[in-house]
């Protein structure tokens, strides 16, 4: 099972999170069908959205997206508090050649564009606020270095992120995944971010030591070195899409009476895709001519 935990370090100066998302990315991968490049960048996307939303307070869900000028067009994540997330990427059959160093080239496929932070709240008590939405510049496309630009520009919250995701040649194509993201509090000593800095530095890839077994609180060690912590929270972490067949129905029935006569009459049937899962509605004549009597 994947878990993210949430933790304090160095006397309250730093916040911590980390979180092993295997499983998560490889159902995300195993839905959309993406390329190993694609893959990589989703993975890094949906990982980075679910340590973003332990990091705020203010939400019932999170949207993290990429508005690429990229082949990859663009990459959506959405998370809730309870650790589910769900996503995918606008064009998933886009690809790359390894980098120089034998790297998954997401650079490349994200180029420019955008990144987006949308937080909506108060569903939960049924109300629907304005949502609060940051944006940013793409600074780099490894998603990583572009999510630190953001909480450094939109919540002036200095940051180290680590994503990754790695893949093998056999299915499962996921191997690995994961990541970490330290955040300076206040009043904190500038000298904990050089430690922090020079400790990632001579620190394996997140990936390599999900892959040897790693836990959450492994990888914090890892980032931190010599800096003490303590975890406040663990929480399970899952791909979940909150569609369904009603939510479906309710798309359809909205379109109105005419275009539902028409699928009847023209295409004697529905079918309907949810763009986060893939999973896909259908509906027949009789279960259409229905929704026409209850409308």
């Amino acid at each position: 099972m994947d878990q993210l935990v949430l933790g304090i370090a160095a006397d309250e100066q730093i916040r911590v999170m980390s979180a092993v998302t295997t499983e998560t990315v490889k159902e995300a991968v195993k839905r959309h069908q993406t390329s190993p490049t694609a893959s990589a960048a989703m993975g890094r996307l949906l990982t980075g959205a679910q340590l973003l939303a332990s990091s705020f307070k203010d939400f019932d869900r999170l949207t993290v997206r990429i508005d690429a000028e990229g082949p990859l067009n663009g990459i959506v994540a959405e998370a809730d508090k309870r650790g589910n997330v769900r996503g995918y990427v606008k064009n998933p059959s886009a690809d790359a050649e390894l980098s120089m160093k034998g790297k998954f080239d997401v650079s490349s496929l994200v180029g420019g564009g955008m990144l987006h932070v949308i937080r909506e709240s108060g569903f939960d008590m049924g109300l629907h606020k304005d949502p609060y939405v940051g944006s940013v510049p793409i600074v780099s496309g490894e998603i990583a270095e572009d999510i630190a630009h953001y909480l450094l520009k939109s919540e002036q919250i200095p940051s180290a992120v680590l994503l990754g995701v790695m893949l093998t040649n056999t299915e499962p194509f996921v191997e690995a995944s994961g990541g970490v993201l330290i955040q300076m509090l206040p009043g904190a000593n500038d000298h904990l971010a050089t430690m922090i800095e020079d400790t990632i530095g001579n620190s394996p890839h997140v990936t390599e030591l999900i892959r040897e077994g790693a836990t959450p609180e492994d990888l914090l060690k890892a980032a931190l070195g010599e800096i003490s912590f303590e975890v406040l929270e663990t929480r399970p972490l899952a791909f979940k899409c909150n569609c369904s067949f009603e939510r479906a129905e309710s798309l359809i029935a909205a379109l109105g009476d005419e275009e539902i006569e028409s699928m009847i009459t023209e295409d004697d049937g529905a079918v309907m895709n949810c763009g986060f899962c893939s999973s896909e509605y259908s509906l027949d004549s009789a279960q259409l001519a229905a929704l026409l009597n209850r409308s």
